[in-house]
């Protein structure tokens, strides 16, 4: 599965993954349904429903989740978590707060949830997620994991799944939440476009059945202003966007697939 997480961060992020999607070259997409530009942005979005699926992007960390109130940096969310976690009627409440804003724009639950840098498996956020995920929809959506395949990892792999893979794992098989069991795309956002392609080259070569791809592509725009990973969207998205990256997948012998394919969702 290819995702492209921030939907609605941007336009800029927007256009780019409803460019992509149009061409066939995702199988997914995350939402930030926190961001301003949702309801606006889920309108093309809902000219490819069918054909990606489309979930929440949970978010504690952004400016977006400081602005509603329940947001921290991501330092401080990783010391909490560390430290004992979230309070966690608080942390639901936050929760279902961004899947009604999904639901209220997109008229459907979302096909899964993973999180804003990962934030979907810290301590005292991954129980009231499955425990509400659970009650609200059964076994409908599923959960994305973020745990690196072996040769995949690296220091940044390894430590995102250190901050509750195996946790988030066995609470989503309790309460019976459809899974994902990897995850890769994981780089620092540096080195520039030619070495990006040599990392979707080798992450393509390597994947395990099943395993999530995630990226992060966006289009030029003036509201990209301020994204630390600007530069790293753009040569992603040309990437993306290119006759490479399909001779890449035919090369390695990769074929897309939706969640219902892959996790058992029942849409």
């Amino acid at each position: 599965m290819l995702c492209a997480d921030d939907y609605a961060q941007s336009s800029a992020v927007s256009a780019a993954v409803c460019q992509l999607a149009r061409a066939g070259v995702l199988s997914a997409t995350s939402v930030m349904a926190l961001a301003p530009r949702w309801r606006e942005d889920a309108a093309p979005l809902r000219e490819l429903r069918g054909r990606l699926d489309v979930g929440l992007h949970l978010d504690f960390t952004s400016s977006f989740a400081r602005a509603a109130g329940h947001g921290l940096s991501l330092g401080a969310a990783m010391r909490r978590a560390l430290l004992g976690g979230w309070d966690r009627n608080a942390a639901q409440a936050a929760i279902a707060r961004q899947l009604d804003a999904f639901e209220a724009a997109w008229q459907a639950p979302p096909d899964h949830v993973d999180g804003h840098q990962h934030v979907q498996q810290f301590a005292g956020i991954r129980e009231p997620l499955t425990e509400l995920l659970a009650r609200r929809y059964g076994s409908r959506v599923w959960l994305r994991i973020a745990r690196p395949p072996a040769g995949h990892a690296g220091a940044k792999g390894w430590l995102i799944a250190r901050m509750g893979a195996d946790a988030l794992a066995a609470l989503a098989a309790a309460h019976g939440l459809p899974h994902s069991r990897w995850l890769t795309g994981i780089y620092d956002f540096k080195g520039g476009a030619a070495a990006h392609a040599r990392r979707m080259a080798s992450w393509l070569a390597r994947a395990p059945a099943g395993v999530v791809l995630m990226c992060h592509p966006a289009a030029a725009g003036d509201d990209e202003r301020g994204d630390p990973i600007a530069a790293a969207r753009r040569w992603e998205f040309a990437h993306l966007s290119s006759p490479s990256f399909a001779e890449q997948c035919a090369a390695a012998g990769v074929r897309l697939a939706r969640g219902n394919e892959l996790y058992g969702n029942a849409r």
